[in-house]
């Protein structure tokens, strides 16, 4: 990147975008941010006096918005989506015109407007259901819900838009986890850390499952290294992102470790039989990148936020959930 670039964040006030953008401008970025802003005008309210920081406040469906948010911009790093099964399964109408439908759109308009890099932030969650030791990228994808199914079709839209001069990769995070300024508590290790702090028991749906997750403030560095990195090293590439695996069981058993060992944790069926143990390796060989927190620095994290009262009602605030919060806004 030259100290001439823009950055553009799509869904950039979202849970990861929250960190993101603030690590961005810190890295010496211009920062531009497309969000609709349902969780709240405030997220960037502290950098509001930075004139590398650009928000736009609009749909991603909406070329004219497109249009105003890629002025000047070199880079995207597109996050925006109906995030997670249940949320894309409020509207599946909606969940397919963000997640899929505007996806071209916004790949083409980038290549128009000079963008010359390209990362798309997919999900794990696209091998479905895998019994490999270790799930790498060359594997089958097998995605089991219309989410995931979008994700992956999306990952082939980026490949047919590859083009000379545009510099395209795709990621393909673990479960997210820790805090952030727009927090989430609708992910496994935070809503097991949230039980824990704020109803004193754990439950666990199943347990079984392998689940892969990465701390909030790696996925960060992971998108800071994209971008920098050269061009030959990520171009047309697919890396997976992500930490160490666990059974959702051992998650909970961190949690309760972390938080306090005496904590009851009961256990329910469930019907979510996604399980897979995702290997990082791949990034690691090509850029050096691996996990350096772990679940249970995420879960101190977020126990800190708790005791300092930066999280409003946790168990029921609609702002953390984001199913809640798309149902009380009537989002269409």
């Amino acid at each position: 990147m030259t100290t001439a670039s823009r950055v553009l964040v799509t869904g950039g006030a979202g849970y990861v975008g929250s960190a993101l953008v603030p690590e961005l401008l810190a890295a010496g970025h211009a920062v531009t941010v497309l969000d609709r802003y349902f969780y709240g005008d405030d997220i960037f309210s502290e950098f509001r006096g930075d004139a590398r920081l650009r928000e736009v406040k609009g749909d991603i469906r909406d070329p004219e918005a497109i249009d105003r948010s890629l002025k000047d911009v070199t880079e995207v790093i597109h996050l925006a989506c109906i995030s997670n099964d249940p949320s894309y399964d409020l509207d599946p109408t909606l969940g397919k015109s963000i997640n899929y439908d505007a996806f071209r759109p916004l790949v083409r308009a980038s290549k128009r407007a000079g963008v010359h890099r390209f990362i798309y932030a997919s999900s794990s969650s696209v091998y479905g259901v895998k019994n490999e030791p270790e799930v790498t990228e060359e594997l089958s994808l097998e995605p089991l819900t219309d989410y995931s199914k979008f994700k992956a079709l999306c990952e082939e839209v980026l490949r047919e838009e590859q083009s000379r001069g545009f510099v395209a990769c795709t990621v393909r995070p673990s479960t997210v986890c820790g805090y952030a300024k727009r927090l989430r508590l609708d992910l496994v290790v935070n809503i097991l850390t949230n039980q824990a702090i704020n109803r004193g028991q754990i439950t666990v749906f199943g347990g079984a499952q392998m689940r892969p997750n990465i701390h909030i403030r790696d996925m960060v560095a992971a998108y800071l290294l994209l971008l920098q990195a050269p061009s030959d090293k990520i171009d047309g590439q697919i890396y997976n992102v992500g930490g160490r695996n666990h059974t959702v069981r051992e998650l909970a058993e961190i949690v309760r470790e972390t938080i306090d060992p005496a904590l009851p944790v009961e256990t329910k069926p469930t019907n979510d039989e996604r399980s897979y143990k995702t290997s990082s390796h791949k990034i690691k060989r090509a850029l050096g990148w691996e996990a350096r927190l772990s679940v249970a620095d995420a879960v101190r994290d977020l126990q800190t936020a708790f005791a300092q009262s930066r999280v409003d009602r946790p168990l029921e605030n609609p702002l953390y959930f984001n199913i809640k919060r798309m149902q009380e806004l009537h989002v269409a």
